[in-house]
């Protein structure tokens, strides 16, 4: 096996970045926003581009690579991807990363935040790498059910491993997971992404899972595999190890005390469930009361192992929710949807929390970008940040010209809006090293397909899959070196 890996990885070296350093003068969005710039945060700050090795790659079985569970699940229910679509070619990075590259230096940018496909194990050489981003191999889903079974936290460890051998001298950044909650919510909750699990009322309709059970067990796995790799990398190899989360911001839906509390829940429920144990060493007391003993205990051992392991936390921050407290009726199914007892929508009596953006759940909310992070800092020990994906997405409108296109003026404020929110919370203390914006390109955006564009550069998926520069790009360039 070491072999076999060895010579894929020296048949294939991707994906260099140079870190690039630059200051840049106030740049604003010509809409009347107060002026932001790289010299509005402090010395060092990193700013980069996120992606994914399955939304991105392409190149499906090319270097010797081996099915993931997303190229199994797209393959065969193309009816739970909104136009059918699949990653087998997707933006074609694995042949056009030289170019991609380029357009990231050219742009100014420090860094490229990445994710290595495990059922590929292939080198990149960047200073944020994400050893997860969703894409477990097929072989181990056939064999025990992936992360269903704890088998799956010493195959994890063993490529981790392989990774930090093969790139630990070069790679100083690494992110174990990326976001566990949707893993294990949209993969075994809803069943609506990879592996497709849940129970058979669930809207995903599944042919196998419990709705009630694997999220938690899923998670639980997770942790233990994040922890255990941590363990591992401390032990044997230099710099620095954490894991990226996800979380919405949540506002009560009215000034009540049950609404106060279903907020509250919501956020242990998204948040809490990583944070706490990453913190304290268990699961939020609420959890522990709602879902009893379909929530996993740590033993004393692991409750330490788990505590404490990181060097650092990746966030992603995408909208906001209102939460509504939500009574549940006598005899209801039993799932992780609901077991937080509150309703979450972006509209509030018809009007909505903010401006609707392609994607129905993204509700442009600014403002929760700053709670969110100050909320980190008071409640579990201002950790080192680092933002590892904010973005907003348009609609792959194809009736568009190429240069209607390009003009993503809506994206232009949203990111200015949201780079203001996070230097006002940096300004209050919270201790954020970085962030990268989701996407440098438009690409495949798993459930959604191609239907939805979340990148600053644009892709002809019409055209040879050519890149061009949004008017977002060109905002950021600006921003970062002018």
């Amino acid at each position: 096996m070491a072999v076999r890996v060895a010579a894929m990885l020296a048949r294939r070296l991707l994906l260099q970045l140079l870190l690039l350093a630059a200051a840049s003068d106030a740049y604003g969005d010509g809409a009347g926003q107060p002026p932001i710039s790289r010299r509005s945060f402090p010395e060092g700050f990193i700013f980069g581009t996120a992606s994914s090795a399955y939304q991105y790659e392409g190149g499906a079985m090319d270097g010797g690579g081996g099915p993931s569970i997303w190229d199994t699940f797209t393959h065969h229910h193309p009816d739970k991807i909104a136009d059918r679509s699949n990653g087998d070619v997707a933006v074609d990075s694995y042949h056009l990363y030289k170019e991609d590259v380029r357009i990231m230096k050219d742009m100014g940018m420090d860094a490229y935040r990445f994710s290595i496909s495990w059922s590929r194990i292939l080198p990149r050489v960047q200073p944020f790498v994400t050893l997860f981003h969703w894409d477990s191999p097929q072989a181990l889903e056939d064999k025990y059910r992936g992360f269903v079974s704890p088998n799956i936290i010493n195959d994890y460890k063993d490529y981790a491993e392989v990774c930090f051998k093969e790139f630990g001298d070069r790679v100083k950044h690494w992110i174990t997971f990326n976001e566990p909650w949707s893993f294990c919510t949209s993969g075994y909750a809803s069943g609506k992404s990879a592996p497709g699990r849940c129970s058979p009322w669930e809207q995903g309709k599944c042919s196998a899972g419990d709705s009630g059970t694997e999220p938690y067990t899923v998670c639980h796995h997770q942790i233990l595999a994040h922890a255990e790799t941590v363990r591992l990398y401390k032990e044997k190899y230099q710099g620095n190890i954490g894991i990226t989360l996800v979380s919405n911001w949540f506002v009560p839906f009215s000034r009540s005390k049950s609404n106060d509390d279903a907020a509250r829940r919501a956020i242990d429920f998204m948040l809490g469930w990583f944070m706490d144990p990453l913190t304290r060493g268990d699961y939020p007391l609420s959890m522990r009361t709602l879902v009893g003993n379909r929530l996993p205990q740590f033993t004393k051992e692991q409750s330490e192992l788990v505590k404490g392991a990181f060097d650092f936390i990746g966030l992603n921050y995408y909208t906001t929710n209102y939460a509504d407290n939500l009574p549940l009726p006598n005899g209801h199914n039993v799932t992780y949807n609901t077991d937080a007892r509150a309703n979450l929508t972006g509209i509030r009596n018809g009007v909505p929390i903010g401006p609707q953006a392609a994607s129905a759940w993204l509700f442009v909310y600014p403002q929760g970008f700053r709670e969110l992070l100050l909320y980190v800092k008071d409640n579990y020990g201002n950790p080192t940040v680092y933002i590892t994906e904010n973005g907003v997405d348009e609609a792959n409108n194809q009736s568009l010209s190429l240069q209607e296109a390009l003009k993503d003026d809506a994206r232009i404020e949203f990111y200015h809006k949201h780079l203001l929110a996070l230097q006002s919370a940096v300004s209050d203390g919270a201790n954020v090293k970085g962030y990268f914006a989701w996407s440098l390109l438009d690409n495949f955006e798993c459930v959604d397909g191609y239907t939805v564009r979340f990148g600053i550069n644009f892709v002809d998926f019409n055209d040879g899959l050519k890149r061009h520069p949004k008017s977002s790009a060109h905002w950021f360039t600006e921003f970062l070196k002018k």
